[in-house]
């Protein structure tokens, strides 16, 4: 029984070995097991149709809803880029999506197009600055009225500060996560 016992206490200490070092260093394996990439042609249409890294879109999609399609945030984001209803009616205006409904939002397929969209939207409003992703992040984390007024109190040359400590992480998960999804899953 001490020999059993003995040999199970050396297997649990191996796979936490192991296990502390995945997390640690993210191997591709490691990648691919804890972060998904659902709903990959879709994502890569879209990423291309709007001049995205489907990388980018990839972090976006997992840092808003994990890849569930049915996720709904209590601020009524809905769906896989958690969109607001609102938002999502300017984009469907803009892009000729008429016939619009909130309940589209659930749909995959729409969800990543109008995200897509939204992300690339706000990537060319901050392409002139420096900080022009981080800025669009922010923006879609935080609102575009937010980052417009960061943007607007900071000296010229100076970067800009993002006072919302909820945006910079969130903009510090996606830039990292972009990073996993081009190395786990090969993705530009």
């Amino acid at each position: 029984m001490r020999r059993f016992l003995a040999l199970l206490a050396a297997v649990a200490l191996a796979v936490a070995v192991v296990g502390v070092w995945a997390v640690r260093t993210e191997p591709d394996w490691y990648i691919r097991m804890r972060y998904p990439l659902d709903y990959e042609w879709i994502l890569e249409a879209h990423s291309d149709n709007y001049g995205l890294a489907p990388s980018l879109v990839a972090a976006v999609v997992y840092s808003e809803s994990g890849f569930d399609p049915k996720a709904k945030s209590p601020a009524g984001a809905i769906g896989l880029m958690q969109l607001l209803p609102d938002t999502a009616q300017g984009i469907a205006d803009r892009t000729g999506g008429g016939g619009f409904v909130p309940a589209d939002l659930y749909d995959p397929e729409i969800n990543v197009r109008y995200g897509s969209w939204y992300l690339r939207h706000l990537q060319r409003k901050y392409a002139d600055h420096p900080q022009s992703l981080d800025l669009a992040l922010a923006a879609y984390n935080a609102g575009q009225g937010n980052v417009d007024r960061w943007v607007d109190a900071t000296p010229a040359g100076a970067p800009v500060a993002i006072p919302f400590a909820e945006t910079r992480a969130y903009v510090a998960k996606v830039r990292h996560l972009q990073g996993l999804y081009r190395r786990g899953y090969g993705l530009r």
